[in-house]
């Protein structure tokens, strides 16, 4: 074992520390420390000194702004940016030496800094210092820089700010120091008397440059190049680093590949908080107190913090589904109408969690300007760390932005596994093999900016930024050249993201042959199994997911009908289950037009997935359901009053507005709602509409009854008015073998009962032809009027029609029994059909109202229907002839 006397080592990035500890730690050196420049200066400073670390600098910025005067400033101090603006701006004043307090009256700007680092200066610890004053303080301890340092190596630098010079040349008068600069460039401030530098040759590695289609093609290709490497025995994983001078524009792709490859890459500069659940708890916080409640935003929020201490853990395991699927509960007053009409039975365990989720509700409708309040009761633990760090790092208005920036570490060894890096990071700690990626024009080197509030006029950036990002850029690509000692990439992309062409960055000049990788191109050795297969598309070919896809693909495109357009083996017994169930008009409309979508729906519970978002408009289908719940509400309150037929046009109006009101309350609870100023004019139309329905009187039944929503065949009713008949009764269509239910949209029988009138409203256009059947679509008139015949006996007259209140029109049904019977027939041709395994398309299969077109090809309606309509009339037989009745 080796023994020897205290010596320290400088070093720069986390990654250059872990290594030479690593390295130490093998050749079992005693005594050696591996620091920092700023460490060693803190150290030497001695009495608990120490540097100001990013995090305490922003919080304590944030905390003093409100309260300073900052003369032309103050009206950006509020601003979302100042904190992080303020925080550069100090950094950079104080790294390049400039004494912001003796420069305050050259400029109003300055001044204002100054103020802001007066008042920082205050706030901070008495043990916390800034670089300038470490260096002032550890100036006059320079007797102990040989018991507490020993002999100092610098390794792995290229350059130094200039607040520490003075320092590193005051310690070499003491100490020999040594500045192994290796193949790299020196700076020309270094007092090469004093320091001993220590140079070699630059290393040859092998040189090649290629060009990828884009940013996440270039992330494909080194993972391609890291695993081929690796599997070769070339290199090991600690010998492969992949570098750029901006790697947040690749961390998602890598973040995405990584976990595809099964590889071990390991990001140098952490990986964005939001990737683990204790971020993604933050951010869905975040995103409610930022953009308002909303049932998405609560589930969300619900499921992440379910298994962490506080007010979520006290609900039941299942509690959203208290929740209505269409409700966006897009406020506190949609969430507190809801709560209040929850019982104990609405609950999962039976017990009533409403006070528990009003509490929450309340907390989080005080929004963003309470956000440090409430995470503290509904975060825990990391989390809660993860929360506090985020609003430090900047205001609560931008939160969803600082928590995207905020990093940690993705938990792997540097030092056993292929690193991605910063370009900084791999000068600093270089590695046998490289791949340097984004090498184009305006990326790498970076271009120079001014500071954001102390301009070029005010302070030359020179000073104030002696080592600017354009210069460090092109000083760590020579420097990684030079130490990289077998292999290098450099790697650029051809187009944008958007599909913008992007030019070579200068530092290609002097390598003009580029190597044209093609995004589809066969890879010699594939980053994982999915790349892998398909590069051998032969392979991919013999698996069954691949046999299955390519047997559906020909499918499709052949004009017969196949098992991929709905053939089913006979007598299948879910179709037997759905066609034993209790019909309704909209089910029995569907198996006429579109039989495949009649099983996907009610065989395989299909459903189109519902948006998150709030509609501009209400849809023909929501604006009907609208209109229906207004007429019904009004017809009640009409038929408690007298009675509809007997009501004034003033009466019915004041009813109707009444109920307006009441179904504009309960939609906006329940379903989504437009715009506010759409939304009421909306609410305009579905008046009008109602008021119109309810005025039309082209007959008037003596002593007549009216009933809304009337339930039959088992429904169940949606108010508790009385109906006309038994609910419980069932309602079969002679010879079909189908049972019907459902809800009759209008129904007025005379006094003596021998007379009923059946309407079915229509808030859409009228026709321009005269319509029966219209091809299937309409069904109810014939349905409902057979319902009532069956309900109220043989010998009552039914006049059924359909009622378009917006031209006023009223569409009667002549001779319904007669129509019954050739609805009979349809019915009973695509029940055989349907047994028989024909669950094919249908004339509204891939239409604009078809939910489930999503299911089928792209662009179905335009082509693949087109193709199949054809074999699948065939097929279907005598249940399509329906599609031609008028």
């Amino acid at each position: 074992m080796e023994v020897s006397g205290r010596r320290t080592i400088i070093a720069h990035g986390r990654l250059a520390m872990r290594e030479l500890r690593l390295a130490a730690a093998r050749e079992r050196h005693h005594g050696l420390q591996i620091m920092t420049f700023e460490q060693v200066a803190a150290r030497l400073a001695g009495g608990l000194a120490r540097p100001v670390d990013d995090e305490t600098l922003r919080s304590t910025v944030q905390a003093i702004l409100p309260s300073i005067v900052l003369g032309e400033l103050d009206s950006l101090k509020s601003l979302p940016g100042m904190v992080g603006a303020a925080t550069d701006t100090l950094r950079k004043a104080w790294r390049a030496g400039v004494d912001l307090q003796a420069r305050a009256g050259e400029h109003p700007r300055i001044a204002s800094i100054a103020s802001i680092e007066d008042a920082v200066l205050a706030a901070l610890p008495p043990a916390m210092m800034r670089p300038t004053d470490l260096v002032a303080t550890a100036l006059q301890r320079l007797d102990h820089v040989g018991p507490l340092f020993g002999p100092i190596e610098i390794v792995g630098i290229t350059e130094l700010s200039p607040c520490w010079r003075p320092l590193l040349h005051a310690i070499a008068a003491r100490v020999p120091v040594r500045w192994t600069a290796g193949p790299r460039s020196t700076p020309t401030w270094l007092d090469s008397g004093a320091i001993d530098v220590a140079r070699s040759e630059p290393h040859a590695p092998e040189i090649a440059t290629v060009s990828a289609s884009t940013a996440y093609h270039e992330a494909i290709e080194a993972l391609r190049w890291a695993r081929q490497l690796i599997a070769s025995g070339t290199a090991k994983p600690a010998e492969i680093a992949i570098a750029s001078v901006t790697p947040a524009d690749y961390d998602d792709h890598f973040l995405a590949l990584r976990a595809d490859a099964n590889l071990d890459l390991h990001f140098v500069h952490g990986v964005k908080i939001t990737a683990c659940r204790e971020g993604q708890v933050a951010a869905a916080l975040a995103d409610i107190l930022m953009r308002g409640l909303s049932q998405t935003r609560m589930r969300r929020l619900g499921s992440l913090l379910t298994a962490y201490p506080g007010p979520f853990q006290a609900l039941p395991e299942g509690w959203t589904r208290v929740l209505p699927a269409d409700a966006p509960l897009a406020s506190p007053q949609a969430w507190v109408h809801l709560l209040d009409r929850l019982t104990a039975a609405d609950w999962p365990d039976e017990i009533d969690h409403g006070p528990a989720l009003r509490e929450i509700i309340s907390l989080l409708s005080q929004g963003i300007a309470a956000a440090e309040a409430i995470g503290e009761v509904l975060l825990h633990g990391r989390t809660l760390a993860i929360w506090r760090k985020a609003l430090l790092a900047g205001p609560a208005a931008s939160l969803d932005l600082t928590l995207e920036t905020l990093k940690q570490d993705d938990g792997l060894d540097a030092c056993v596994s292929v690193a991605w890096m910063p370009a900084s990071a791999l000068a600093a700690s270089p590695r046998r093999f490289v791949r340097l990626l984004g090498l184009n024009s305006s990326r790498w080197p970076r271009g120079i900016s001014e500071d954001r509030l102390l301009s070029d006029h005010i302070i030359s950036t020179d000073e104030l930024d002696p080592l600017p990002v354009s210069a460090a850029d092109r000083r760590d690509f020579v420097t990684i050249l030079a130490t990289s000692e077998r292999q290098v990439v450099l790697s650029r992309a051809r187009r944008d993201s958007d599909g913008r062409l992007l030019g070579r960055s200068s530092l290609l000049q002097g390598h003009p042959h580029e190597i044209y990788l093609r995004r589809n191109r066969v890879p010699g050795h594939a980053l994982s199994e999915t790349d892998r297969l398909t590069a051998r598309p032969e392979e991919f070919r013999a698996l069954p997911q691949a046999i299955a896809a390519a047997t559906c693909w020909r499918n499709w495109l052949r004009e017969e009908i196949t098992p991929h357009d709905g053939l089913i083996r006979a007598d299948h017994p879910v179709v037997r289950a759905i066609l034993a169930r209790t019909q309704s008009a909209s089910s029995l409309r569907q198996l006429l037009r579109n039989p495949l979508g009649f099983v996907w729906h009610y065989g395989l519970r299909w459903r189109a997935p519902e948006s998150g978002d709030d509609p501009l408009v209400l849809d023909a289908l929501a604006m009907g359901d609208l209109v229906h719940l207004t007429l019904d509400r009004a017809l009640r309150a009409l038929e408690a009053s007298g009675g509809l037929a007997a009501a004034t046009a003033q009466q019915i109006a004041s009813a109707v507005d009444g109920a307006a009101g009441e179904v504009a309350e309960f939609w906006e609870t329940e379903r989504p709602v437009p715009p506010r100023v759409v939304w009421r004019r909306t609410l305009d139309e579905a008046r009008e509409l109602s008021r119109r329905a309810l005025a039309f009187g082209d007959e008037h039944l003596p002593g007549t009854r009216a009933f809304g929503e009337v339930p039959f065949g088992g429904a169940q009713p949606k108010t508790d008015v009385a109906p006309p008949w038994d609910l419980a009764a069932s309602v079969e269509i002679p010879g079909t073998g189908f049972r019907i239910a459902g809800y009759i949209d209008r129904l007025d029988v005379s006094g003596d009962g021998r007379r009923a009138l059946v309407r079915d409203y229509k808030t859409g256009r009228k026709p321009k032809d005269s319509i029966i059947l219209d091809g299937g679509k309409e069904l109810q008139r014939c349905l409902y009027a057979f319902a009532v015949k069956a309900m109220l006996g043989e010998d009552l007259t039914i006049s059924a029609s359909l009622l378009y209140p917006r031209d006023e029109v009223d569409l009667r049904l002549e001779d319904p029994e007669n129509i019954l019977v050739d609805v009979a027939g349809y019915l009973r041709a695509a029940h055989a059909n349907l047994l028989a395994g024909g669950a094919v398309l249908g004339a509204d299969t891939g239409g604009t109202y078809d939910d489930l077109a999503f299911a089928l090809p792209a662009n179905a309606g335009a082509a693949y229907c087109k193709r199949k309509i054809a074999a699948a009339t065939e097929r279907l037989g005598a249940a399509a002839q329906v599609w031609e009745a008028p």
